[in-house]
């Protein structure tokens, strides 16, 4: 395969090029560099199918001719490069070629020893006590151990008194691998050795693992101080096992360029006795932890630089790491002391603190990478870490609360101020405020309101609130307003406020008695909202729907209320800002912040357009409700339900829980919700027509004996597995009458193949519907005829009337019969006939049902129109009774005896049925 990658390229190089063609050019040359990759090369995986291929290049007597010796080599480099995508394997012409012999360092002077330490290592100490090392060189480990204390001295044992360290590897070309142990030793513990890489090596075909020391000469920096290591482009070999390492053991961040990529040992071979030379790398690395190397592709740098900026890079990534300790303690004590959730501070600060922040590169990365992790493990959006410079905007102002004195004269000039009142055409009142005011004058100010607002108000048919203006105010005045808005013949909490900071709960209840006449909920209350609104207006605008006491119309609020405080954090361009209010509403919710989303969402300018027509809209709400009851108690198929259903849904709307609905697709909606909610029936359903649904085709078209060729082809598939256990799937329910007209074809093209199989599987995984009238007749095939079985009842509220559905005494072919093994394959999709057949074999067990629980379908439904509304109710009128309880189960759905995925179902169903017959066998 090599070698015919190989030829293939060379043959594209020669096909564009213009050389002279000579014999000079032998086959063998290619041969020989095969063999010597075979032999040779690291990653002899790639070099599968080698010898097959020499084989075919010999016979093929395929040659390809060049006379230029140095552009064969560049030819050949291009092929075994591009073969084996490997740029390590060269091919070069070397007529007089010069042997590297690399100098023999055991047999150094102690002169040459101090030159080589001198020239190899550089060691500085910045401010900080930050430490700067610079090896140009991995020495091996013999050498180590000959320079010794003039190494450890004058290097290491310095390096170790600093608080952390810049290790410079942007100029190491080359170097040792044995080196490697000894520098990974010296950044870790003493014990437990820990694994940092395997040698594997070709031309000896041997394995070998290199592991950290236990004992070194001198002191070791250790696991905790912080680590950098620079890299460049020309950073190669043992230095890039060394930066490798390092990184994959999180003991060091690595700054600067991706590494060259270079290799553990190449060696350059002659090919036969020509004066061509192959460079093949013939050892490899692989990293214990990942099963990778950094040969090839290099040492991808954690923060990614210019090599000539790298120990700027590091020493302002260093004065961060100094600082992230501080941080994070700052953060800590902000939130032991602020955050509204007190119970959830211990868990969170553990989170944070288990944030690996080894990649960090900026107090942007910090800021993002905590902001991260504490969003995620609080689900609290208010509770957010951010760097300020990038986003000043998103955080909640202080806004200054205007308080009045405790002074009738001031509170007057207040409330003409502040409060807009007029009646609109179609006697609609109009309220706008913009803000409410902070005062210790309560009991005087609601006097003053109820005269400018409510008295003007109170004969109005409908009132709109305007908040698209209202930016500031104060939590204690929302009592005010809510108290003549809310049905308050009994005192309630409307919301409940949990500061943190002042270690107070408050709840903010009703008034017990108010000066002027309530609003409340015997008319329509309409609030106008917009992204400006925000503070006081948000929090009205969310209590006015979760109090179900009003409709909200215009845009989502500006989402800025999130009870919070921000926190710089000291020297640092971070802040944090904090929750330190629960605001808890009447449903015992909390608001995490976030806008308020209307019910009617439309541009701020047009909303007010927009309540009229929810007005109008609103004015035939309770007759479409009472409809929607009235067909229920009329159609349903249980009677008492319907009736305590239509209660219910007339309650709802009494108590202001249809407010929220503003046209006939969302009236639709709840509707569905409330019914399903209060029957306990998922079958009932509203929904939205434009035009009157066609009813479905109660007879079905008999099909002609070709159509039902194609009908048995494509709804039947049978099979008989293993066993002789028959397989019958089918994915709809065909009617009665069809059933009888095509007899005999069904009996012949599916059925007789079942009949004497020793177990049957019937697959309604996929059977979705049809028709219910074959289910008795289906049913039959797997009892006895006598006696006669009761399979299920079936109640029909039109006709009132109760059917006993028994089996068939006489039926078209052979009975599979009541002693042999039956199961039944269902999942979420089974439908409404096939549920009643597996319901009805479970029932009497007949049958074991493997599968998924069915979801629970309709035999027969009506669509009734909704008084003459383009809103139309799907309504269950029969039920299904069991044959053994007597209980009603048609909505329940059909619960399986073995529960298992929809695609194991079968799988489970052969092993069950295998099992058992085994043992049938055993006890005859």
């Amino acid at each position: 395969v090599l070698i015919l990658k190989v030829l293939s390229i060379l043959l594209l190089f020669y096909k564009n090029t213009s050389l002279p063609v000579t014999s000079s050019f032998q086959p063998a040359l290619i041969l020989e560099i095969a063999k010597i990759l075979m032999q040779n090369y690291c990653l002899p995986e790639k070099l599968f199918g080698m010898q097959e291929a020499i084989q075919q290049v010999i016979t093929s007597g395929e040659i390809l001719q060049i006379s230029d010796k140095k552009t064969l080599a560049s030819l050949l480099t291009a092929g075994v490069q591009g073969a084996l995508r490997d740029p390590r394997l060269t091919v070069s012409y070397e007529a007089n070629p010069v042997p590297v012999v690399p100098p023999a360092l055991q047999t150094l002077s102690k002169d040459q020893l101090r030159r080589l330490v001198r020239n190899s290592f550089k060691v500085d100490i910045l401010e900080n006590n930050t430490g700067y090392l610079r090896i140009d060189q991995i020495i091996d480990q013999e050498t180590v151990a000959k320079a010794g204390s003039q190494l450890w001295d004058n290097v290491w044992n310095k390096v170790a008194q600093t608080s952390s360290l810049i290790f410079d590897l942007r100029y190491n070309t080359g170097g040792e691998l044995s080196g490697v142990p000894v520098i990974i030793s010296y950044f870790s513990d003493p014990e437990p050795p820990i694994h940092i890489d395997t040698i594997y090596d070709r031309s000896s075909n041997t394995t070998k693992e290199l592991w950290t020391m236990s004992s070194i000469p001198g002191k070791r920096y250790g696991k905790k101080k912080d680590v950098i290591i620079l890299t460049s482009r020309r950073t190669m070999g043992a230095a890039e096992a060394v930066a490798y390492t390092l990184k994959k053991l999180k003991r060091a961040i690595i700054v600067g360029e991706r590494s060259a990529g270079g290799s553990v040992k190449v060696q350059k071979i002659r090919i036969a006795q020509s004066d061509f030379y192959i460079t093949v790398p013939v050892a490899r690395s692989i990293n214990p932890i990942t099963g990778q190397s950094w040969e090839v592709s290099g040492v991808s740098p954690t923060i990614n630089v210019l090599a000539k900026e790298a120990v700027s890079k590091a020493k302002s990534l260093l004065a961060l790491r100094y600082a992230i300790p501080k941080i994070m303690q700052i953060i800590s004590d902000i939130m032991r002391d602020t955050y509204a959730f007190s119970d959830r501070v211990s868990t969170l600060l553990q989170h944070l603190q288990s944030t690996d922040l080894l990649s960090v590169g900026s107090e942007t990365d910090l800021a993002v990478r905590l902001n991260q992790n504490l969003q995620t493990a609080s689900e609290d959006p208010r509770l957010i870490i951010r760097y300020m410079q990038d986003d000043d905007a998103g955080i909640e102002q202080d806004h200054e609360l205007y308080t009045i004195p405790d002074n009738t004269e001031l509170l007057k000039a207040y409330v003409n101020r502040v409060f807009k009142v007029e009646v609109l055409p179609g006697n609609t009142g109009y309220l706008r405020f913009d803000e409410l005011a902070e005062t210790s004058a309560v009991p005087e100010l609601e006097k003053l309101m109820a005269q400018k607002i409510w008295e003007p108000l109170k004969d109005t048919d409908n009132l709109i609130i305007d908040l698209r203006y209202n930016t500031r105010g104060s939590s204690n005045s929302l009592t005010l307003m809510l108290s003549y808005l809310c049905d308050c013949s009994q005192k309630q909490n409307f919301f409940t406020i949990n500061d943190r900071i002042k270690n107070t709960t408050t709840e903010h209840k009703s008034l017990s008695k108010t000066t002027g006449p309530v609003y409340n909920s015997r008319h329509g209350v309409y609030v106008l909202a917009s992204y400006h609104t925000a503070s006081t207006g948000e929090e009205l605008a969310y209590l006015i729907q979760s109090l179900s006491c009003g409709t909200v119309v215009g845009e989502i609020t500006s989402g800025n209320l999130m009870h919070s405080k921000t926190f710089e954090i000291e020297g640092t361009d971070i802040a944090i800002t904090v929750p330190f209010i629960n605001f808890i509403d009447n449903n015992g919710e909390y608001w995490l912040g976030g806008g308020v989303v209307p019910d009617a969402i439309v541009l701020a300018e047009e909303a007010l357009d927009r309540v009229y027509e929810v007005m109008a809209f609103h004015k035939g709400l309770r007759t479409l409700i009472a409809g929607v009851g009235e067909l229920l108690e009329q159609h349903y198929a249980i009677e008492e339900v319907a009736i305590n259903v239509s209660q219910v849904l007339l309650t709802k709307w009494r108590e202001g829980l249809y407010r929220s609905v503003v046209d006939f697709e969302s009236l639709a909606s709840q509707l569905t919700i409330d019914l399903q909610e209060s029957s306990g029936d998922h079958r009932i359903h509203v929904f939205h027509c434009d035009v009157e649904p066609e009813s479905p085709h109660d007879i079905p078209k008999m099909p002609s004996p070709e159509e039902f060729g194609y009908i048995a082809e494509s709804l039947f598939k049978t099979e008989v597995l293993p066993g002789n256990i028959g397989y019958l799937r089918f994915d709809m329910m065909l009617d009665i009458e069809v059933v009888k007209g095509v007899g005999p074809q069904l009996l012949n093209s599916v059925w007789k193949k079942m009949v004497n199989t020793e177990a049957l599987i019937i697959d309604m995984r996929y059977n979705t519907g049809g028709y219910s009238t074959a289910v008795p007749l289906f049913c039959t095939y797997f009892f006895d005829a006598e006696p006669p079985q009761h399979l299920y009842t079936i109640y029909a509220r039109a006709t009132n009337t109760l059917t006993k559905i028994m089996t068939f005494s006489h039926i078209r072919g052979q009975r599979y019969g009541s002693s042999k093994d039956l199961v039944i394959l269902t999942s979420h999709m089974t439908g409404s006939p096939a549920e009643l057949f597996a319901r009805t074999m479970s029932d009497l067990n007949r049958a074991t049902v493997i599968g998924e629980p069915t979801i629970g379908g309709s035999l027969s439904s009506g669509t009734y129109q909704i008084r003459d509304s383009v809103l139309y109710a799907s309504i269950p009128n029969q039920i299904i009774l069991s044959p053994t309880t007597g209980k009603v189960w048609s909505f329940l759905g059909v619960e399986p005896h073995v529960s298992t995925q929809v695609t194991e179902a079968l799988s489970v169903a052969q092993t069950i049925i295998a099992a058992r017959l085994k043992k049938k066998e055993q006890e005859q």
